[in-house]
């Protein structure tokens, strides 16, 4: 059983999934805020992969991405910071979330290899359709890496089906209609096709895209499995540094924890 598939198990509630930026402003600074997560009530993480062009992602990302690479951020730092964090915590599922770009140009067997051994749990590749992920997916096998795919509010039942196949982990649920961070997500929009998802797989739905503050936490995990919340822990580390990072994660924990 992989380390996501164990921590949905475990929990009586929805999961809290964070999001940071590898190399964000630096090394360092990232990799402490990194660490700070799962204390500060994060259930599963989810690693930005820096890139020049992130184009699901609104200001925040964007902009995070470019401090790390101005920082000297690349993959090999990125899984560095995975092995880092292993050294102290083996629980925590490791999600690392971006563009295929980076991880074609590392090479898609070597990149599966090294992220493995890292103990990295999960990939999000934004813009990697099912269509063209073959690659991808023989690359990954045998390494023990879940392969997460994205449905959007614009997912019809066939798109749906398409989806699901070689899918696992869980099922990130794009939320609004557009980048991160921007506009909020509208439950009552959503809720039917959350449950028409749930009627065709048993994986998880993890709701993302729009959920800043804890009331939008305890708000999505009413129909979701998890809630991710990513721009506004990037805003915080920015203005705010690791230590706001840890208040704002122990306040979006404690709402979904009171659930």
């Amino acid at each position: 059983m992989s380390r996501i598939e164990k921590k949905f198990k475990s929990l009586d509630r929805p999961a809290l999934v964070n999001f940071i930026t590898a190399g964000d402003p630096d090394h360092q600074t990232s990799l402490e805020a990194f660490k700070a997560l799962a204390g500060a009530g994060a259930d599963i993480i989810e690693l930005g992969m820096p890139f020049t062009d992130p184009t699901a992602d609104g200001s925040a990302i964007q902009k995070a991405s470019e401090r790390a690479l101005a920082a000297g951020a690349n993959m090999k730092q990125t899984l560095s910071m995975v092995r880092d964090f292993r050294a102290e915590d083996q629980e925590t599922p490791i999600v690392l979330m971006g563009y295929y770009n980076p991880i074609f140009a590392y090479g898609l067997e070597a990149f599966s290899k090294d992220a493995s051994e890292a103990g990295v749990d999960g990939l999000i590749i934004v813009d990697l359709p099912p269509e063209e992920d073959a690659p991808m997916q023989a690359a990954l096998k045998g390494q023990d890496i879940d392969l997460i795919r994205l449905i959007t509010p614009v997912t019809d039942k066939a798109r749906l089906t398409t989806l699901l196949q070689g899918a696992s982990g869980f099922l990130y649920y794009v939320s609004i209609t557009g980048v991160t961070g921007t506009a909020s997500a509208d439950i009552n929009a959503l809720t039917p096709h959350v449950q028409e998802i749930k009627s065709q797989t048993d994986l998880p739905v993890v709701i993302g895209f729009g959920i800043k503050t804890p009331e939008d936490v305890k708000e999505m995990a009413q129909i979701g499995d998890g809630v991710v919340v990513g721009s506004a822990i990037v805003n915080i580390l920015q203005s705010g540094g690791v230590e706001a990072v840890k208040g704002l994660v122990s306040d979006l924990s404690s709402a979904i924890r009171s659930l």
